[in-house]
């Protein structure tokens, strides 16, 4: 081994990058032996570099010795590991400083990652009036930082995949070991394992990978942006997903309700928690069916309308040009055109854009007599509860179209079946062994406390059952534990 010169395995490392300009490499000459690093500019803190390795191996000329000495005694860098050959490629990419000594054919590793990246702030997606405002960030050793901060188990296991053949994007399964259900995590690692793809740039990639249907509309992996989020479901027995550079992480199983949960209810008072869950239900309802219910009124259950109700709606659209199912069609498109433009203006002139449209391109077009005030009402009105379940929009604006079409084709009696044919549909959802429905189809009693309506935390003693776990016991009461203990 004594003819391995650590110049030369440099250079030829540099050459398989291309000779990439931000491959930096540096020659020790200590008399004896030679020495050479290596590292990626924008990934490493040069700085930290210089300070901890370069200068340290300095002060120690003309001796001889080997990779073992130089970990344990000189280099004052506590995140130094020996590496085999095989390991030094992927280390460099990942933005170690990797040292070669003559005569060796490993390499000493230093983890001196240094990625650009935004701090940890309030998620834009998840504000809570009272809580935690920590969000996640697109740098994976932060969140998972986030979560250890909160919760300080030896029990907390973390297994890191890399899925990605250019990208070697870092995943991470986070859960309990002594919670979760561990088929749950072998059926995850399974499904990722599946896929050979190129890259991973974000969370969702993963997604449709670990769905039992992927061409389905409805979700079957939750999501959160706060650690307070998902440290809570991995105490429900669920794993967490971080994956680098992404600040959006999954939750595993899912179940449709928690959608009609927000962070903001589990640092408030229950019986409020509980009228404002009862909302969303019904703006869910709103969302989906109130367009395709005022288009089957009109044109085929008319009669069913109080008179002077039905007086009103004659008198707004008896001279318009278009059939209700028409004007309908006709103005979730202006609104979906209002919505597509403002997302994607710069900020305050996508808000311009939103109070042109909404005021002045609908006033107008009530004048013109091309819509309704009650259509452009009914409308508005949809349009504005699919955001209160923000989570569930893509799915709810598309069901409001089906059933809206279905409203104008079939009238009541298509809705009710349109209806009962989604409850059949979802009820045979199954996300990694729990119901999608749950815990209302199969009914699960004790889920009841913390679903549509929520209980005291002080009745929650137990972890979903909906959720497949090996330990149940989420709290235990020393009231009762004393007077057990006095008793006997």
């Amino acid at each position: 081994m004594d003819n391995i010169i650590a110049e030369k395995r440099v250079l030829g490392i540099k050459k398989e990058f291309l000779d990439s300009p931000d491959i930096i490499t540096k020659n020790i000459d200590l008399g004896k032996k030679k020495m050479s690093i290596i590292f990626i500019d924008e990934l490493c803190n040069q700085e930290e570099i210089n300070r901890s390795i370069i200068f340290p191996i300095n002060r120690f000329i003309e001796k001889d010795f080997t990779l073992e000495e130089l970990q344990d005694e000189i280099i004052n860098f506590c995140n130094a590991e020996i590496l085999e050959e095989k390991d030094i490629e992927n280390k460099i990419l990942r933005g170690f400083a990797v040292l070669f000594i003559d005569g060796d054919n490993r390499a000493l590793g230093f983890n001196t990652v240094m990625y650009p990246g935004r701090g940890v702030e309030e998620p834009p997606t998840s504000t809570v009036i009272s809580g935690p405002r920590e969000g996640f960030t697109e740098t994976l050793k932060i969140n998972l930082s986030l979560i250890r901060k909160r919760l300080p188990s030896k029990n907390l296991k973390v297994e890191e995949i890399v899925v990605g053949r250019r990208t070697k994007t870092r995943v991470n399964l986070v859960y309990f070991n002594d919670i979760v259900d561990i088929k749950v995590v072998d059926e995850i690692k399974k499904k990722l394992s599946n896929y050979d793809i190129d890259g991973v740039m974000d969370s969702y990639y993963l997604v449709k990978f670990l769905e039992n249907k992927p061409n389905s509309i409805f979700r079957q992996v939750g999501n959160c942006e706060k650690p307070d989020i998902a440290c809570a479901k991995i105490l429900e027995g669920r794993v967490v997903i971080l994956v680098d550079g992404t600040p959006i992480a999954l939750t595993i199983p899912y179940i449709m309700f928690e959608d009609f949960q927000s962070s903001n209810d589990y640092y408030s008072d229950a019986h409020r928690v509980s009228i404002l869950r009862i909302i969303r239900v019904l703006g869910l309802f709103i969302s989906i069916f109130l367009p395709g219910m005022y288009i089957a009124l009109q044109l085929y259950h008319y009669k069913v309308l109080p008179l002077k109700f039905l007086v009103t709606i004659v008198n707004t659209t008896q001279n318009l040009p278009l059939n209700p199912f028409l004007e309908i069609f006709f103005i979730i498109v202006l609104f979906d055109i209002l919505f597509e433009a403002s997302v994607r203006m710069p900020k305050y002139l996508g808000m311009a854009i939103s109070i042109v449209g909404a005021l002045i391109l609908g006033d107008t077009a009530v004048k013109a007599g091309l819509v309704s005030p009650p259509g452009v009402m009914i409308v508005a009105l949809s349009a504005i509860t699919v955001y209160i379940i923000p989570n569930q929009s893509s799915q709810i604006s598309l069901l409001r179209i089906v059933f809206a079409i279905i409203g104008g084709t079939l009238g009541f009696h298509g809705i009710i079946l349109g209806m009962l044919f989604l409850i059949v549909y979802l009820c045979n959802f199954d996300s990694f062994s729990t119901p999608y429905l749950a815990p209302y189809t199969p009914y699960i009693k004790g889920d009841l406390k913390d679903f549509v309506l929520k209980d005291s935390l002080t009745t929650m003693t137990s972890r979903p059952e909906s959720i497949p776990n090996k330990n149940k016991t989420r709290m235990i009461r020393k009231e009762k534990e004393d007077a057990k203990d006095s008793n006997n």
